[in-house]
């Protein structure tokens, strides 16, 4: 069933990335992946691992990342359990660097620099507000939006006034900017530049390669397009030439999912969030 006026494909493409928000943003789940890094654990070595959990907070945790597909319980023995990865969460967790470049640029204070998991989990609470992923998409798509004309797209079976609150946190938050009451209304640098991550996370809701997030058609990178060249009537061939040297490619850095537990960076805000989301 639709739930926005905009086109099926669309409306497809933003209910699959708010249901993967979904399972990823609730507390502690971020973290719980992170720990089942590397080879699978019994319940006993994970729980070392996240000793910060109180009792009776990871059983109920990993249930529900196991039933949204993310971690797969394997029974050896009646008393030899483990849990570790589908393949589908070890690919989630190529999408958590990308959150991290986001949050850099956007969330962090001069004041001070956030690790990268409390990154992470600041900007999933960002965008698992209500309606955000809709609002951000049509802003994306059109530029300059009333607030009329997003309540008519967004949420065409509710009172049009509906959407002016989850306009105004997004105002607050950073992502959506407007000059005024019955202005329209537009991204904001921070909201802009969120291309890569819903990108990214629209190509792993749809089970595509990450790759595919550059080609996205709202949130991919622009289609440069080709110069014109210049007409001669006569061209003289030129005379053969050594080729230049191959141009070398410098190796993308590796990343560590250590690090996201004790990763801190220089804050350098170049677009800072006046209002960012919450901090713990």
């Amino acid at each position: 069933m639709a739930i926005t006026a905009l086109p099926p494909s669309t409306d497809a493409d933003i209910a699959r990335v708010t249901e993967a928000l979904a399972m990823i943003t609730p507390r502690w789940n971020v973290r719980i992946m992170l720990a089942l890094s590397g080879p699978p654990l019994r319940y006993s070595e994970l729980a070392a691992k996240l000793s910060w959990l109180q009792a009776g907070q990871l059983h109920p945790k990993l249930t529900s990342l196991c039933d949204a597909g993310l971690v797969e319980r394997t029974e050896h023995t009646g008393r030899h359990v483990t849990y570790g990865h589908t393949e589908r969460g070890a690919a989630l967790l190529l999408v958590l660097p990308v959150i991290v470049t986001w949050a850099e640029e956007y969330l962090e204070t001069a004041e001070r620099s956030l690790p990268a998991i409390e990154q992470i989990e600041d900007s999933l609470t960002l965008l698992t507000r209500r309606h955000a992923a809709a609002i951000l998409w049509v802003l994306k798509s059109r530029e300059e939006v009333s607030g009329r004309a997003l309540a008519r797209i967004v949420m065409p079976d509710s009172d049009s006034t509906n959407v002016y609150p989850p306009l105004r946190q997004l105002v607050a938050d950073g992502l959506v900017d407007t000059e005024g009451m019955g202005r329209p209304y537009r991204l904001s640098a921070a909201g802009a530049g969120l291309g890569p991550v819903l990108g990214t996370l629209s190509a792993w809701s749809a089970g595509q390669p990450l790759a595919q997030a550059a080609h996205h058609p709202v949130w991919g990178l622009p289609q440069a397009k080709p110069a014109p060249k210049s007409w001669v009537s006569s061209q003289s061939r030129p005379s053969p030439a050594g080729l230049p040297p191959g141009r070398t490619v410098e190796a993308a850095p590796s990343w560590n999912n250590r690090d996201l537990f004790s990763h801190a960076t220089p804050a350098r805000p170049k677009a800072p969030i006046q209002a960012g989301g919450p901090r713990r």
